[in-house]
Order: structure tokens, then C-alpha cells, then sequence
């Protein structure tokens, strides 16, 4: 049976409304700032949290400051269904990415408490901390606390200010000592499932409101250093510089060429830049870049990486430069369960849509939580891919469309062990 009782558009409406209070919410008016920890977070974490229990949930905040609701099933105690989305934001922010995700669920919980409806299963919504990495520089932190896996060493990680990470839990009002008290079993969920912007153009390119995702891309960051010898910008002939910023934009364009020439979804970014002494009229003698490579399969961007990183040897080395190149994060790519997939699908056709398969290039919370429960994400289109910027943007009638297919996936969910029957 589907969700026939929630009219066309009261949906969306409501989402459209909730997305609007929590953008109100941040650091400066000029633009949306909510970074994990600050008053502005807890402010919206309050706010959540009274949305959860008018939706008719037990609410509470987690040890890490996870925003958690629970609908029970027919009896108390089941396993749950575990929806969700973060509610941290980037500087300068969307006000879609992660909110929309955390709304929508809380929506369809609204609607089913409105008509009474109670599942062999209870439901629980989980707004998660951080999974940006603003302030503390790691990311993920309200999902791997929930998945056992939180690094406890994060806890001495300062901010810009100064401030530890253990002491701004403690300015929050929680214990950073019982951090390990946010941490599920997997005896607890039948499954995890998120609904995001896609953050992309490609649903926009078919004219489709939303896609069901088959994999988490997994990403290596590498930190690369190259050091040659400043001098005088008049005085040095070309064939004797060793130009550390010349080579830098060789390694950058061969990382761009190499990408380009792939065609099966690798994407690489270089997306810092800092040159020394960083004068006019100096040769710059030591510059610094980053390097984020992305791809659909772990096999697929280990062998790119190793490709790339040669390349760069190779560069350096011709032009008489030292290189430093360091990996400062790899997650692993997060195939989405296809037994939830597969309902996914059932969802959104049942809602006339057609059922659309596309990967995830950006990082998400199912790449932490898959270490607890099988994972799926639902996509919403968003106006020009456009996301982690101001101009961020769902239509009403996608938000709509997207709460209609989740509400219809939980009404008819089926755990593994019967899905698979």
C-alpha cells in the first residue's frame, strides 16, 4: 500500500518550509555558515530536534551531537529502519546539502504519526554532526561515532581559534569522554538509507526529479610539495631556473589530461595552490598543491593514483625539483545494497518515474555507516548541479517527488531476509 494519504505537494510544501527555518540559522546573515559545534549548530540542532518530537518521534542528542528521533514500530523495541542526512554545512553554504535529506525524513515520519500508521519495524531519523570537516579538519565524525569507528585522537584536533575539539564538545553540553556511547550495533538496523541532492547535472540532463545511487566514489587526497630555487625574476636565464610553480602547473595539467583521456567516471581536482616567497619579481622556489582523485571502484582509482603519482615523479625529476607527496585521506568506494536498490526502483516507478541508476561522486555519510548496516541513497535533482554555493537550489515539486518515493520505500520496506525470500 502507498502513501495515497499525503496530498500532491503538501510534501514539498512543508520540506520547502523546514529547508527555509534551518537556512536561517547561521554564522553571519550575509551567508549560510553552520559549523559543528558552534552556538549556530546547536540552535538548529534544537530546532530539529522539537520538529522530531511533534513528528511524533523520541528525540534526543547523541553523545557527539547527533540529532536522533525514533518512531516505534507495532511493538517497542524492533529494529529500525535508519534514515538521515547531516546538518553541518560548508562556509558559504547551500542550504540543501544534508538538510533536505534530514527534512524529508522527518516529513515522512510526520505523515505516517498523522494517520496512525505504525510498521513491523520501528524508524529512526538521525541528523548527523559533522560530515563536512569544517572546523576540525576530519571528516564524517557524527556517522563514524553511530558506526563504532570514531578516532578517539580527533578529540585533541584544534580549530583556527585554537579551540580542541574535546573542548567544544564540552561548550556544546556533552561529554567527551562517552563519545563512544553514540556507537549502533548492526543487530539494531535493517539498513541505512539517505536522500541528498545529487550535486550534479546529470538528472537535470534527463529531466528526471530523482535517481537511485549504486556506489559511494572513493577518494585518495594527496598533499604534493615541490622544491626548486627562487631567484631574480630578470637576472636568471630560463634554461637554468628551476621553477617550482612552472613544474607545479605541468603536474596540475598532466592530473587534468590524465582524467580527461578516462572514460570510465575518473575525475581529478586540484583545488589548493600556494606559492613561496610568492614576490613579483621572485621565481617562486617551493610551491604546495593538493590532489583529489576520485573513481566508481577502489581497483580503478589505486591504479589511477599510482599513474598520476609517476607522472608527477617524472616531472619533477626533468626539471631538477624535489617532490614531497604524501596521501592525507582515502576512503574506499560504498557500494549501495542492491537489495535496497532494487526497492529504491520499485519506489520511484510506482510514482510514474523513471528508475534511473547513477553513482556518487561526492563523499556521504553511507561511507561511514556501511560498518554497521547495508546502505542506499536516493538523489534529488538539483538546478544546475550546482552545490557547496549560495546558488544551490531543489525545485518544490522535486522535493516533493523525492518525499513521495521515500515515504513509499518505508511504507513497503521489506528487511533482507524477506526481501531476498
Amino acid at each position: 500500500m502507498g502513501p495515497a494519504a499525503a496530498a500532491t505537494g503538501e510534501l514539498g510544501r512543508d520540506i520547502v518550509r523546514r529547508i527555509e527555518a534551518l537556512a536561517a540559522i547561521s554564522e553571519t546573515p550575509d551567508n549560510l555558515t553552520r559549523i559543528f559545534l558552534s552556538p549556530e549548530h546547536r540552535a538548529a540542532a534544537d530546532l530539529l530536534l522539537s520538529w522530531m518530537r511533534d513528528a511524533g518521534m523520541a528525540a534526543h542528542l547523541d553523545a557527539i551531537g547527533n540529532v536522533c528521533g525514533r518512531y516505534e514500530g507495532e511493538r517497542s523495541g524492533l529494529p529500525c529502519l535508519m534514515l538521515g542526512s547531516h546538518y553541518d554545512t560548508v562556509r558559504d553554504a547551500g542550504k540543501w546539502d544534508g538538510p533536505l535529506g534530514l527534512v524529508t525524513a522527518i516529513g515522512c515520519v510526520a505523515d505516517l504519526h498523522r494517520r496512525g500508521r505504525r510498521l513491523p519495524f520501528a524508524v529512526e531519523v538521525t541528523g548527523f554532526a559533522d560530515e563536512e570537516g569544517v572546523r576540525f579538519a576530519s571528516t564524517l565524525l557524527g556517522s563514524r561515532a553511530v558506526a563504532g569507528t570514531f578516532d578517539e585522537s580527533v578529540l585533541g584536533s584544534r580549530d583556527s581559534a585554537g579551540v580542541s575539539m574535546r573542548d567544544a564538545l564540552t561548550t556544546f553540553g556533552l561529554d567527551p569522554d562517552h563519545t563512544g556511547a553514540a556507537a549502533r550495533i548492526r543487530a539494531e538496523l535493517l539498513a541505512y538509507v539517505e536522500l541528498h541532492i545529487e550535486q550534479g547535472p546529470v538528472l537535470e540532463g534527463l529531466n528526471l526529479p530523482v535517481g537511485i545511487v549504486t556506489a559511494i566514489a572513493g577518494a585518495t587526497r594527496l598533499a604534493a610539495s615541490l622544491t626548486g630555487m627562487a631567484g631574480h625574476a630578470g637576472t636568471v636565464p630560463m634554461l637554468l631556473r628551476r621553477d617550482a610553480l612552472a613544474g607545479a602547473a605541468e603536474c596540475i595539467v598532466e592530473i587534468e589530461q590524465f582524467c580527461r583521456t578516462d572514460q570510465d567516471g575518473l575525475v581529478g581536482t586540484v583545488g589548493y595552490i600556494d606559492a613561496r616567497p610568492g614576490a613579483t619579481n621572485v621565481i617562486p622556489g617551493q610551491v604546495s598543491f593538493t590532489i583529489d582523485i576520485r573513481a566508481p571502484t577502489d581497483a580503478h582509482r589505486k591504479l589511477a593514483v599510482t599513474d598520476i603519482v609517476r607522472r608527477i615523479e617524472n616531472i619533477a625529476k626533468r626539471r631538477k625539483l624535489q617532490l614531497q607527496l604524501d596521501v592525507t585521506h582515502e576512503n574506499r568506494t560504498v557500494p549501495c545494497a542492491p537489495w535496497l536498490r532494487s526497492q529504491i526502483s520499485e519506489a520511484v516507478a510506482a510514482e510514474g518515474i523513471r528508475a534511473f541508476e547513477l553513482p556518487s561522486g561526492a563523499g556521504h555519510d553511507g561511507m561511514a555507516m556501511i560498518d554497521v548496516a547495508d546502505v542506499a541513497m536516493l538523489f534529488v535533482r538539483c538546478r544546475g548541479g550546482i552545490s557547496h554555493h549560495p546558488d544551490e537550489h531543489v525545485d518544490p515539486d522535486d522535493a516533493d517527488a523525492g518525499a513521495r518515493v521515500l515515504l513509499r520505500l518505508i511504507e513497503n520496506f521489506r528487511p533482507r531476509e524477506v526481501a531476498s525470500e
